[in-house]
């Protein structure tokens, strides 16, 4: 049943928005004054959790009534030609980090709160009355009042113009925009600006709490990214200002909201001095990410949410494009091919994924459709495979007609194709919707027939676990090293005698060079044993693609992990950071096949010692001054790894290395720290470690260190510390809501503490469901359980607690899938636990 959209019944052109918000009571009042074209009667207005107290049109009270369901005021205005709406309006405050919210703090001693928002996707209706759809685009002016502090601060979309005499700070009218990308925000604040060369207002806005050199890297990032995307979009930023503002409680990673993007403190701020390169380029990319949003997804807007993807891919595209341009040397399309890609074709290797385009009919569907490893990673990928197959000349006129088509306006993927086919004889469309609008993706087997000795390619829909082909096809862009055609659109394609194919190209036959498009490659056996042959010749993203995808192929049980483990040694001394991450990601799904403390464990430690010892006695503990990225990058893998492996002299180096720093654990070498701290707690826990970390958690502001406390603390082995760690989730002044999930998957992915984070959330789900059940990230807490488990025994109790719960819209797609994919890795654990284990038993001899 597709549901009525209020657009149809009243076109928004104007709000006048006045807002007071007053913290002490936790409470909202306002006035919501919206001009606009009455289509038909009666208007429906969304609303949520509010009491509206009246409504008038062009001066007079009317008649109106509140759907709950709905989220709605039903309104009869009397009129068919342009009306003004006023609605008077109350509603709470809450802390559920949507709609208008509270983000809370320390600053010496005393708790503080700034007020926040978080309107995407549905959130704009708890704050004022209005149109809350992508297509209801209109002018907004802001009035803001607050129960205000000296010193406190307001931001907002536009610059503030003054303060009136009744205490309302008044902002600049915006330019049209959707009601989700509103945003506004108060409190004691302090700020680094600067200005691009056109004279737009940077700026950068955190708490107190933290030191001001945390802001710089950010502030830098954003100035540079602006005048970026203004060259290669060849559209002006069309705000006088670009403003970043760290909340210390944020639901989501950030949000592009229109001249004031909101972020998590840890994806915005850090400290210059001592960061790990990691959580540099993952900080610059967030920044990247956001601005990018600023034409793709603010300036030009998804009609309806079904398109969402057109948002968020090209955004996440543009991300590592921007980071790129700004700093060549950090080689950051090798980080898309460690994060996005694998996310992507894990995800859609399951039967019951969405497809990248779904259809959205009713709105408790729409925060459903946020599956990050479709709508970002997939989507993204399909974004890179268009740049792959037009160049970036031909994307970059494509998008100038894009933006000078519809900008201010809303628009489909289907315009989208259309602007750039306008640079390009290619049909972009037609390729396009092969990926968009079926899930999942192609397994192109390369054979040499043996009838004929030609080489062949065949495509099959690819699944992990249980799958039903139902004979989707795609359009693929082959990108091979030798002749062939560029997009294989049939089923099965011959490509002649593969001996002279072999001759001509003078190297072994490879397809998706470069590993832009989405499919994994199955080469039959002559055309492998030719490619390992020629190991060492590969490039590192052909060696991180050749890892990949020989360790999907045995997820999807077409080849087996025991053939897979005799390569991992080819690779081990690499100086590549993608062929290392590539290596682990592989070695780590060995791990599933191993009891804990088991005899088949202990060999899998001694193959993990054998990967990592060489790397680890060649780069050491203690980063080297004018070290290369790529060591500042493989360190922390084979760190991990060797810690793993149990290996004696990095217990003992780690152990030194916290002992010397014992007195300041912060200051520590960032790119070391996570290691040491969790080799501490593992090996030397002593009674009230974990105790003081808990302390040093909730003392220090810098998010980096947070996290690798959190790694640490979550990894202990004694039980009484898994109790209290327990005992803490629900306690905000230690664990924010908003982490609250990373702390649940650290120590459910400790077999020590398993069975007490699973006891915790089966207990307390109606306790986590009320914190942070109306947050589009809600279904990830289902999504990091699953990744974790893989027995029988879990297996069981996972159907038992999820299946009861599957009718519910925002869970039900992911309860479903998430069964399928513990079934696969049992079935894949049965079937090929004798053979992995021997083959590395065998490896390490």
């Amino acid at each position: 049943m597709t549901v009525k959209r209020f657009y149809e019944t009243f076109h928004p052109e104007h709000y006048d928005l006045r807002i007071n918000v007053n913290r002490k009571q936790k409470e909202i009042n306002g006035t919501s004054t919206i001009t606009g074209e009455v289509i038909e009667n009666p208007v429906f207005i969304n609303q949520k959790y509010m009491t509206i107290d009246s409504v008038k049109v062009d001066g007079k009270k009317v008649d109106f009534e509140v759907l709950e369901k709905e989220e709605a005021i039903k309104i009869s205005t009397g009129v068919n030609s342009k009306a003004v709406i006023e609605i008077a309006y109350s509603a709470p405050l809450t802390d559920t980090m949507m709609g208008i919210y509270p983000s809370y703090y320390e600053l010496e001693g005393k708790k503080k709160q700034i007020i926040g928002t978080q309107f995407e996707t549905t959130f704009a209706r708890q704050a004022f009355p209005c149109v809350d759809e992508p297509e209801a685009k209109a002018t907004f002016s802001l009035a803001l009042k607050w129960d205000e502090e000296d010193g406190e601060v307001a931001l907002a979309n536009m610059p503030e113009v003054e303060v009136d005499k009744d205490g309302y700070h008044h902002f600049e009218e915006t330019v049209r925009m959707s009601s989700y990308l509103v945003a506004f925000a108060f409190g004691d604040l302090q700020s680094k600006t600067t200005h691009t060369k056109d004279g737009v207002l940077i700026g950068v806005y955190a708490t107190k709490a933290h030191k001001p050199k945390e802001l710089d890297f950010a502030l830098g990032v954003a100035k540079n990214a602006i005048e970026f995307y203004e060259e290669f979009y060849q559209t002006k930023y069309p705000l006088p200002q670009s403003l970043q503002l760290a909340l210390p409680d944020f639901s989501a990673g950030a949000m592009e909201n229109w001249g004031l993007v909101t972020y998590r403190e840890a994806y915005l701020l850090l400290d210059p001095d001592n960061t790990s390169f990691e959580m540099k380029k993952l900080v610059a990319t967030v920044i990247t990410h956001e601005l990018a949003h600023q034409w793709f997804g603010d300036l030009v807007t998804m009609k309806w949410w079904d398109n969402l993807w057109l948002n968020e891919s090209f955004a996440n595209m543009m991300e590592y494009l921007a980071v790129d341009g700004l700093e060549p040397d950090w080689h950051i399309g090798e980080m898309f091919q460690t994060s996005e890609a694998p996310a992507a074709l894990t995800r859609d290797a399951t039967d019951g994924v969405q497809p990248i385009q779904m259809e959205i009919n009713d709105p408790a569907d729409i925060d459903s459709a946020f599956d990050s490893a479709i709508v970002y990673a997939k989507g993204s990928r399909m974004l890179v495979m268009v740049r792959s197959l037009l160049g970036d000349d031909a994307l970059r006129k494509g998008l100038k007609y894009y933006f000078d088509h519809h900008k201010f306006g809303n628009a489909t993927g289907d315009d989208l194709w259309d602007a750039l086919s306008t640079a390009t004889d290619l049909d972009i469309g037609k390729i396009m919707h092969s990926w968009l609008k079926q899930p999942g993706y192609p397994v192109v087997s390369a054979y040499v027939d043996s009838s004929d000795g030609h080489l062949k390619l065949s495509q099959q829909q690819f699944f992990v676990g249980e799958g039903k082909d139902v004979g989707r096809q795609w359009q693929i862009p082959l990108n091979a090293n030798f002749k062939a055609p560029k997009i294989m659109s049939d089923k099965e394609i011959d490509l002649g005698y593969y001996k002279n194919l072999r001759s001509e190209a003078g190297h072994p036959l490879r397809i998706n060079v470069g590993n832009n498009s989405h499919f994994i490659v199955k080469y039959d056996k002559t055309l492998l044993d030719d490619i390992l042959a020629h190991v060492d010749e590969l490039d590192p993203i052909a060696k991180l693609q050749l890892l990949q995808d020989l360790r999907l192929l045995a997820e999807g049980k077409q080849i087996s992990y025991a053939a897979v483990v005799p390569l991992l040694t080819k690779f081990a001394d690499s100086k590549s950071s993608v062929v290392i991450n590539a290596l682990y990601a592989t070695a780590a799904k060995l791990r599933q096949f191993v009891e804990p403390e088991s005899a088949q464990e202990k060999d899998l430690k001694k193959l993990y010692d054998k990967l990592s010892a060489g790397q680890v006695a060649r780069l050491g503990w203690k980063v080297k001054p004018g070290e290369s990225d790529e060591d500042a990058q493989i360190r922390p893998y084979e760190l991990s790894a060797s810690l793993y492996a149990e290996n004696k002299d990095s217990i003992k180096t780690a152990h030194e290395i916290f002992t010397a720093n014992e007195d300041n654990l912060e200051a520590m070498n960032a790119d070391v720290r996570p290691y040491v701290l969790i080799n501490e707690v593992k090996n030397f826990g002593s009674h009230n470690l974990i105790e003081n970390l808990i302390k040093e958690y909730q003392r220090t502001a810098d998010p980096s260190y947070k996290v690798d406390l959190r790694s640490a603390i979550t990894s202990t082995i004694d039980p009484a510390e898994v109790a209290l760690i327990v005992d803490n989730f629900e306690n905000a002044d230690v664990i924010k809501p908003q982490d609250l999930r990373g702390w649940y998957a650290g120590l459910l992915s400790n077999h020590h503490g398993q069975q007490a984070a699973w006891d915790w959330i089966r207990e307390d789900w109606d306790w986590l469901d009320k914190t942070v059940g109306g947050d589009m990230e809600f279904t990830t807490f289902i999504t990091v359980t699953t990744r974790v488990f893989h027995t029988p025994t879990r297996l069981k109790e996972f159907k038992e607690f999820f299946e009861p719960k599957v009718n519910i819209p925002l869970l039900s797609r992911e309860i479903k899938m998430d069964i399928k994919v513990i079934e696969g890795k049992v079935d894949l654990i049965e079937a090929e636990k004798v053979a992995v284990n021997n083959a590395v038993a065998k490896a390490i001899n």
